[in-house]
């Protein structure tokens, strides 16, 4: 059997069960385990299969998001880990947008008592966080609400976006990939992220270690888009090495 054909093979039977260790592949398709391990290298730089420790799984997708509600409990104490990073990264002065999102929120929860700060964000839950603060000023982009996260979304956001020029922007994501960067399952709340990035001077991507490695259906923008991930320590060396090795700064907290 081709190398080619026995790679092909490898996907599908892992596909089929979810999971595999070196061991049963190379009894599966009579080889030696160091050509399993040579195989997999290859596939996983490719980007359909992840390695762990001493097997494979099938690369994660990410079809749909959980409510607001859901998301703003899940790895609670990471975000606030992750949200307070972020805020430490904000100097003086600067103009910066805050995506939407349970982790950006954080980021808002940290920025209360600094000063003359400019934050442009989509998000109602991050406007209100900051409403009391004397010296930020706050500006929505307006757009279409989103009852169940308070987000603002659409054709007017994406305008007031395109308008605007910032120093940073911080962006939540539920899917980080190694090879296809910045993804998405929901087509609609794409453009509005790509014109935040398009709008910053530098990007800083906020997300829990549980999305790093996920793929979804929509490309938002290619890791060299990005300049800064902020994760939790959670993340596993193996997970955050291609970022590293592409130029990304990755904080881990």
């Amino acid at each position: 059997m081709l190398a080619a054909e026995r790679k092909l093979r490898i996907i599908d039977y892992v596909r089929q069960y979810n999971t595999a260790t070196i061991s049963t592949l190379a009894k599966e398709f009579n080889v030696h385990e160091a050509t399993i391990r040579r195989d997999l290298n290859d596939i996983e730089q490719e980007g359909t299969l992840r390695r762990t420790h001493g097997g494979v799984i099938v690369e994660q997708w990410t079809h749909d998001e959980p409510s607001f509600a859901e998301r703003s409990t899940h790895n609670l104490e990471q975000k606030m880990r992750i949200g307070q990073m972020a805020a430490s990264l904000v100097e003086d002065g600067d103009h910066i947008i805050i995506d939407s999102g349970t982790t950006t929120l954080h980021i808002a929860k940290n920025l209360v008592h600094r000063s003359n700060i400019t934050v442009v964000t989509n998000d109602m839950n991050v406007a209100a966080e900051l409403k009391d603060a004397p010296r930020i000023k706050v500006i929505l982009t307006g757009g279409e609400l989103y009852p169940s996260s308070y987000m603002l979304n659409g054709m007017f956001t994406e305008h007031v976006l395109r308008s605007l020029h910032t120093l940073k922007a911080f962006i939540g994501t539920p899917a980080l990939h190694p090879q296809h960067g910045l993804m998405h399952p929901e087509a609609p709340l794409v453009p509005a992220k790509q014109a935040m990035i398009r709008a910053a001077r530098e990007i800083f991507v906020v997300t829990d270690d549980t999305k790093i490695g996920k793929l979804s259906l929509h490309m938002v923008a290619p890791n060299s888009s990005i300049h800064n991930l902020i994760t939790g320590k959670e993340a596993s060396e193996q997970d955050l090495h291609p970022f590293v090795e592409s130029g990304i700064r990755v904080y881990t907290v």
